[in-house]
């Protein structure tokens, strides 16, 4: 772990940054150029003490979990992450498959994005980040352990829970449109990556997942527009718009209302409520 190089980069990264890259809001009383260590540490869901001894040499050394934070929060590329990692005493994480790090640009985008859900996922379904907006909407799925934050699992595996948002009539077409997607990242990764780890397990768990396999459809499918039903707000009428890096290993998802339409009036009630109504 080599101490200065590590405080020297957190610094020089943090000061580079102003609140509006990502999604602080400014203030007049600001002295700090760039983000506020408090920011930092807001941002990648740790203590401000312990960002403080990072950039002071006195900390630690960081857990891979850790500087994984750290790296979404001062959205880094995946060339500077790597470098955190180095310098912190740790391998650079594999880069086959899209792993724990959200592109900086989709990240910028979400920033942005207050007003209406978001979140961006890797190519096996995973929820990665998610805004305050699709938390109340779908519950924090970022949150789950391993494979059963991926969508098509908790579809094939746990279908009450997986299914809860969809209308019956909507099942058949989500669970095509989920195994294509699965298809297309098996065929980008390769059979002995995490895609064919998780193709396997769903296989075995799931003879539907196993027959639509076998059709062997391949597509990145997100519907146009679709009903999603809330427990409470009742159903909402919304649509989708899927942003995709170029590489395709990551997506940034958005659902839309139609301007004065009843979704729109659901979605501002949401975003009052929070996640009270979510789950």
């Amino acid at each position: 772990m080599d101490r200065p190089a590590l405080a020297d980069f957190l610094r020089s990264h943090r000061e580079s940054l102003q609140p509006s890259d990502v999604g602080v809001p400014a203030s007049p009383r600001r002295r700090t150029p760039g983000l506020r260590r408090e920011d930092v540490a807001q941002l990648a869901a740790m203590s401000t003490d312990y960002y403080t001894r990072l950039e002071q040499q006195r900390g630690p050394q960081p857990s891979e979990q850790v500087l994984t934070a750290l790296a979404r929060a001062l959205r880094l590329s995946r060339d500077e992450r790597d470098y955190l990692f180095r310098v912190a005493g740790h391998p650079a994480p594999e880069r086959l498959g899209s792993g724990e790090h959200v592109a900086p640009s989709l990240l910028r985008v979400l920033d942005r994005l207050s007003d209406t859900p978001a979140l961006v996922l890797s190519d096996l379904g995973v929820t990665l980040v998610q805004n305050d907006m699709a938390t109340a909407l779908f519950g924090p799925m970022s949150t789950a352990p391993g494979l059963e934050r991926s969508d098509v699992h908790r579809w094939f595996v746990d279908p009450v829970e997986g299914r809860r948002l969809y209308p019956a009539d909507d099942h058949d077409r989500q669970s095509r449109a989920l195994v294509a997607n699965l298809r297309a990242a098996y065929g980008r990764r390769g059979p002995d990556s995490e895609a064919g780890e998780l193709v396997r397990l769903l296989q075995d768990a799931s003879p539907e997942f196993a027959a639509l396999w076998d059709r062997h459809e391949v597509a990145q499918r997100f519907a146009d527009h679709k009903v999603l039903v809330h427990p409470q707000v009742g159903p909402i009428e919304l649509d989708c718009q899927v942003l995709f890096t170029e590489d395709q290993s990551q997506a940034l998802l958005t659902l839309t209302a139609a301007p004065h339409s009843e979704a729109e009036e659901q979605l501002r009630l949401l975003g009052v409520v929070g996640t009270t109504f979510s789950g």
